[in-house]
């Protein structure tokens, strides 16, 4: 069995996902627009809560949010479902796949086959598109991919039902329900507005004040923790940013683009303008990110290392501020 879908490849799973299932169904949307409309951009610190014995550090909003939010501000209903136990969920898909039904699927990174082994670790919120079935291998479209390819029905399993943070619970989704006209111009403002809303919360853990007490926290790290933890803790943020999705100046560069498209629907010469903006920031984090690996690398030849990657990302925090709420004022 086979679906008629076309894979793309993207640059972050779940707006892949989203736009190649929207695709198929009719409606050509970018990973961008996906991502924009959805409010992708987000910033999250949680020293408290840890994640691979680092405190937690988030540059998107929750699993799933993106192409749920997209889909209520494009008018299309998704159906989400988890599973109890293996044999409901592979039948369930597979019912999917008779329908000419190609499903999105929330699963676990580790156990992926496919991916380098450099890219394998535990991580359950990562997305990919079953289309079809040949005997007991289930072809997979993953938009992370330069192609598609191919798990078996015991490799999809476990990576179904891996266990640890955000398990997938085997998670299928799909849309049901597609609205015969999109008012494009509705969902693209109400997703910058969410966006801007998250970006400048007045609380410590979320948007731009967030930045600010994760760069509080790094200077305290070394005398705190001690270097090696501190550098365990760099590492992990910078796995966040750069390794798992696409993070800080990936995200950065693919809200530019979203902003490009964006004025030429809107007909808003000021959002293209911003658009430039947001690729120079994106820049920038990737400057931040290179300069942290440099420290827990011990490859640095700056002194006080700490401080300096504190003050550039008190920079960072200063320049989205003022961005969001340029952004803010132009729509």
């Amino acid at each position: 069995m086979e679906t008629t879908f076309v894979h793309h490849q993207s640059a972050h799973c779940e707006n892949g996902v989203a736009s190649n299932l929207l695709k198929h169904h009719g409606i050509n949307i970018s990973e961008p627009m996906v991502f924009g409309i959805g409010s992708g951009l987000f910033f999250f610190y949680l020293p408290l809560l840890k994640v691979n014995h680092a405190p937690a550090i988030s540059y998107r909003p929750m699993p799933g949010f993106i192409f749920n939010k997209a889909a209520k501000r494009l008018g299309i209903k998704v159906k989400r479902v988890k599973f109890s136990n293996p044999q409901s969920a592979q039948k369930a898909l597979e019912d999917n796949l008779n329908n000419n039904i190609p499903s999105g699927l929330q699963v676990g990174v580790y156990n992926l086959t496919y991916f380098p082994d450099e890219y394998r670790f535990h991580f359950n919120a990562h997305n990919l598109v079953v289309y079809g079935k040949n005997n007991d291998t289930f072809l997979i479209s993953d938009p992370v991919m330069e192609t598609v390819t191919t798990l078996t029905e015991k490799e999809l399993e476990k990576v179904r039902f891996a266990k640890g943070a955000l398990a997938p619970k085997g998670q299928m989704y799909y849309p049901v329900e597609i609205p015969t006209e999109i008012d494009w111009e509705s969902a693209i403002k109400k997703g910058i507005k969410n966006t801007c809303t998250d970006m400048l919360a007045p609380v410590p853990i979320v948007g731009v004040a967030a930045m600010r007490f994760l760069a509080k926290s790094i200077r305290k790290w070394p005398a705190k923790k001690g270097v090696k933890v501190a550098n365990h803790y760099l590492a992990q943020m910078v796995r966040m940013q750069e390794e798992i999705g696409t993070g800080g100046g990936g995200f950065r560069f693919i809200y530019a683009a979203f902003l490009q498209e964006a004025s030429v629907i809107l007909k808003n010469e000021k959002l293209a303008a911003l658009s430039q903006e947001m690729t120079a920031i994106g820049d920038l984090w990737r400057d931040f990110a290179v300069n942290a690996a440099r420290i827990y690398k011990n490859r640095s030849n700056q002194n006080d290392v700490y401080n300096s990657l504190a003050d550039e990302l008190l920079k960072l925090a200063d320049l989205e501020e003022a961005f969001f709420k340029k952004l803010k004022k132009a729509i």
